[in-house]
């Protein structure tokens, strides 16, 4: 199977770390372009990221109209009744992209997992399951699904790996107390994971991306 279509950004000529960022329901991945001038990373950091577009599918919520999802979602109940087998088939897809990342001489310690919204939700499922070593997991306005399932912290290729959680406490679409929710069951099942909260909706803010190029620059320092 061929990669999923991306748009690259290169912040130096020199690259040894990569983030991969996926978008939310309906966006593509020119959504987040923009904020890698935002973040202003220094040169020396060598960062990629990379943003891929999600493949269009029927979204039952949404009566079914096609448009660019990482999966279905079923029903918008509190709970988010979703479809596992298209979350599954995302992660392979984003893992897909790790391995190439890899086979080109980034080491997947080097390698950060962000998504927003449904992007999200393929972050944490991937790398909370996935069996190589990443840098970090960035989650931002979304939420953990069947998080039962997932191990402790000390049964995990990515116990260890920082995991920063970012919520809007004005949220419409996905409501702050799934945001909560993750963070509270991740803590529970020792994850080493950091949560932030800023006065906005279902979106990014100044502030926020100021906090996310801190994170970034602590989890890809050498």
């Amino acid at each position: 199977m061929p990669l999923l279509e991306s748009v690259v950004v290169e912040t130096s000529p020199s690259i040894d770390s990569v983030v991969i960022w996926l978008h939310g329901l309906g966006a593509d991945g020119y959504d987040f372009q923009p904020i890698v001038k935002s973040l202003s990373l220094p040169d020396e950091m060598g960062v990629r990221f990379i943003f891929p577009h999600s493949p269009i599918r029927p979204v039952t919520i949404n009566g079914g109209m096609e448009m660019r999802a990482w999966y279905d979602i079923l029903d918008m109940s509190i709970e988010r009744v979703v479809d596992m087998e298209n979350i599954k088939e995302s992660c392979g897809q984003i893992n897909d992209i790790i391995d190439a990342q890899v086979a080109l001489g980034i080491p997947s310690e080097r390698i950060v997992l962000a998504g927003f919204s449904q992007g999200g939700v393929i972050a944490y499922q991937l790398g909370l399951t996935m069996q190589s070593k990443i840098a970090g997991i960035m989650a931002l306005s979304t939420y953990l699904v069947e998080g039962d399932s997932i191990v402790e912290a000390k049964d995990s290729t990515n116990g260890e790996t920082p995991i920063l959680i970012h919520h809007g406490s004005m949220d419409p679409v996905v409501p702050p107390s799934l945001g909560h929710s993750a963070h509270a069951t991740l803590l529970k099942k020792s994850y080493p994971v950091t949560f932030n909260d800023y006065p906005m909706p279902h979106s990014v803010c100044p502030e926020q991306v100021v906090d996310i190029a801190n994170w970034l620059k602590t989890v890809l320092s050498k």
